[in-house]
C-alpha cells in the first residue's frame, strides 16, 4: 500500500474527503516526527512504539574500492517496535 491508496482507505473508512484524510495522515505523521525531533517516544498501545536509537560509529568499507577501510560516523535514527496486537494481527491469530 503506498501513500495514495492509504489515503483512499482512510478517506472511505472516515466518511471525510480525500484532503481531510491528507491532513489527518499529515498530522500525524509531523506530531510523531516533532517528538522524535526532540528525543522523545511515542507509544501507541497495541499498535507499536516509536523511538530514537543511537547507533554508534563504526568501521565500514568503501564500496567503490573494497580495499579502503572508511569510519562511519555515530547517528540517531527512528526505530519502531510493533506491539502486541500488531504482532497477533500479522501471524493471524484473532486480536482480544
Amino acid at each position: 500500500m503506498n501513500k495514495n491508496e492509504l489515503l483512499e482507505t482512510l478517506a472511505s473508512r472516515l466518511g471525510v474527503s480525500r484532503s481531510e484524510a491528507e491532513k489527518i495522515l499529515n498530522t500525524f505523521v509531523d506530531v510523531i516526527t516533532e517528538t522524535l525531533k526532540k528525543g522523545e517516544e511515542v507509544n501507541i498501545a497495541g499498535f507499536g512504539h516509536f523511538s530514537v536509537s543511537n547507533r554508534a560509529s563504526r568501521a565500514g568499507v568503501n564500496p567503490q574500492n573494497p580495499s579502503e577501510r572508511i569510519q562511519i560516523a555515530a547517528t540517531k535514527v527512528p526505530k519502531f517496535r510493533a506491539g502486541k496486537n500488531l504482532k497477533e494481527a500479522v501471524k493471524g491469530n484473532p486480536v482480544t
